[in-house]
This record gives C-alpha cells, sequence and structure tokens, in this order.
C-alpha cells in the first residue's frame, strides 16, 4: 500500500537542525518500492544546495504490520517508524522516533492535500506532544525527479 510515488507535505520535529534551517526547506519527493514483499526500499529526492539529491533507505519490517525498523550508522542510531494512518491513494502519516525524540510527517500522493488531511496530521503532532511552532510546510514545486550518479547517498536522512 506504501508502493509508489510521495511528496512530503509537512512535518513536525524538534530537530536542531531543521529549526535553524526551516527557511531552506525544499520540496521533497519520495519513491517507495517493495523488492520483497516485505522491507520498503526508499528514494528520497530533494535539493541540497540547488543540485538534486537521491538518499537511500532500507525500512526492515518490524513485528508488528505497519512498523519498521531503520538502521542507522553505529551503535543506537537505529529509528522506529510506524504509519500511523494512511489512505493508500491519497496521504500517509508516518511516526519517526529514534531514542526519545519522536517526529511525524505527512506524505500525500500529491504535492498538495485536503485541509481535512492536515487536520488529521495537525492532531496527530499536538498527540504526542509536539506544537505549530515546530511544525513545517514543504513547498509543493520545484521537485527532483531524479539524481545523476554523483548524488546519490546511501544510508541515514536525517529530519
Amino acid at each position: 500500500q506504501l508502493a509508489g510515488r510521495w511528496f512530503l507535505v509537512g512535518m513536525a520535529s524538534r530537530c536542531g537542525y531543521l529549526v535553524k534551517h526551516s527557511h531552506r526547506l525544499e520540496a521533497t519527493a519520495v519513491t517507495v518500492t517493495v523488492p520483497d514483499g516485505q522491507s520498503l526500499a526508499i528514494s528520497t529526492f530533494r535539493k541540497l544546495d540547488g543540485m538534486c539529491w537521491e538518499i537511500r533507505q532500507h525500512y526492515f519490517p518490524a513485528q508488528a504490520h505497519g512498523r519498521f525498523l531503520l538502521k542507522g550508522r553505529g551503535y543506537g542510531s537505529k529509528v522506529d517508524v510506524v504509519v500511523g494512518e494512511m489512505d493508500p491513494s491519497s496521504y500517509a502519516i508516518l511516526y519517526y522516533q529514534k531514542n526519545r525524540s519522536i517526529s511525524v510527517k505527512l506524505y500525500g500522493r500529491t504535492s498538495q492535500v485536503s485541509d481535512a488531511t492536515v487536520d488529521k496530521f495537525e492532531q496527530r503532532v499536538r498527540a504526542v506532544g509536539l506544537s505549530d511552532d515546530v511544525t513545517y510546510y514543504f513547498p509543493t514545486y520545484g521537485f527532483c525527479d531524479s539524481a545523476d550518479e554523483f548524488h546519490i547517498l546511501d544510508g541515514e536522512l536525517q529530519i
């Protein structure tokens, strides 16, 4: 159900980098494939310093349906990923938890989602103790569709 192309619409996080650089948010598109029927291969396309980059990640299935594990580099750098709510044709709300820090992301099948979907996202954000001042919305234009071979990263996308 998660397979296909998604657009990062919004995100709530206390990430220090995001707080300092929120004025530099770039349109972000994600392509999800399910190579083995269980895990997710994630390709995130976004601009960094005006260049299109692809960040590749692998979400491994966890014990419960809708739960995944993103393994980072180094001890204690795993991220628990939970699909909180979704309509496979229009939106997905995902939770990312690393240690005691939690982020909530809203993805849409298009770069803009309905007001009702934004309301659901904002309710979920408040439910985990985050607020409007750490909720960010991404541009709806200027997406990257690909990256050249020199702009592909395997690993973690920190935010």
